[in-house]
């Protein structure tokens, strides 16, 4: 019997009626999506499986709909069943089911964290982008992105509780839809909120949020010429987020923490631990860069003393791509 045989008799049996028989047909259904070639298979054989999958996934049996919910992420690392799961309402119907009601807790944290790992394949296209940001849509457009924000931004971050985080991944989703036009409009209006919930999380333990939190600003710092109004309007909150991953070690003097903000001074006015992934250092200053494109970025800068703080951070600096992104700085600001 072929692969494409065995393909076909699993998908029949995920919609069979007794509940041992679908259980392993979704458990099966689930390894099978492992294979690229099945992957490839079932790209062109989209009518057979999508009723019986959204069903699975609707499921009161929470491993039925937790496989069902790892089988999609399995499926959306191709783009054509990424297109079809959009076409045929999965981003709906996943945001429905992560802010339904029911279930055990465990079992919901598990699915929903899926879900949004769903998101993030979802949105590695433009179209994925569109269908959550839900573009085109006056009444509703954001509405989706600002609930996954907000359970982002209440999730949890003990210990205990980091390890079950549904929402954790939900950074990944904005760091993907901030890199369309599109993305950056709503993330950064002001009246959404969206920036100044989330920079909190860039101090949660989780290095994901952390990625997240920075690799969204960023992003939104590509549009700087037509937002620059809203990052700034937000400045007592960005400059901490930006310039502390970059100040160095050291405490800084009773003279230059008088020169910047009560929160920004507090931070640097004792010695602390570095940020210890050069990725999020040099996210920091490309933001830092971005804004300083602008005029009003740079005057912005100078009044939280941001050019001493970049200086005395270059000089503890040890890696060279990062002394390289502290060096783009100092050329635009010298220029």
């Amino acid at each position: 019997m072929s692969q494409q045989s065995n393909i076909d008799d699993v998908v029949e049996l995920l919609g069979h009626t007794k509940p041992m028989v679908r259980n392993l047909a979704v458990k099966l259904f689930r390894d099978i999506t492992g294979s690229d070639d099945a992957i490839i298979y079932l790209s062109q054989q989209q009518h057979n499986w999508v009723p019986s999958v959204s069903s699975n996934l609707h499921s009161t049996e929470p491993l039925i709909s937790v496989l069902t919910a790892e089988t999609l992420v399995n499926l959306s690392q191709n783009s054509l069943l990424s297109k079809t799961m959009v076409d045929n309402g999965f981003v709906k119907v996943s945001i429905d089911l992560i802010y339904s009601k029911g279930s055990v807790q465990n079992d919901r944290n598990e699915r929903d964290r899926l879900l949004v790992m769903l998101f993030i394949n979802l949105t590695q296209f433009e179209f994925g982008v569109n269908a959550l940001l839900q573009i085109g849509d006056e009444n509703f457009e954001g509405l989706y992105i600002s609930k996954l924000v907000r359970s982002f931004c209440r999730s949890p971050d003990d210990d205990a509780s980091a390890v079950n985080d549904p929402f954790e991944h939900v950074g990944s989703v904005l760091v993907n839809i901030t890199k369309t036009a599109g993305g950056r409009k709503i993330v950064s209006e002001p009246k959404r909120c969206i920036l100044k919930q989330i920079i909190p999380q860039f101090d949660s333990a989780s290095m994901l949020r952390k990625k997240g939190v920075l690799g969204t600003i960023r992003n939104c710092c590509f549009e700087v010429e037509n937002c620059i109004g809203n990052l700034l309007s937000i400045a007592e909150f960005l400059w901490p987020v930006l310039l502390i991953p970059v100040a160095g070690k050291k405490a800084y003097s009773e003279d230059d923490v008088s020169k910047m903000p009560l929160e920004l001074g507090n931070a640097l006015s004792h010695e602390r631990e570095s940020v210890d992934v050069p990725e999020l250092r040099i996210e920091a200053l490309d933001s830092i860069y971005l804004i300083c494109l602008q005029e009003a970025g740079r005057n912005a800068l100078w009044s939280v003393n941001g050019q001493e703080i970049l200086k005395i951070g270059y000089e503890d600096e040890e890696n060279s791509d990062v002394m390289e992104a502290y060096e783009r700085i100092g050329s635009l600001l010298v220029s």
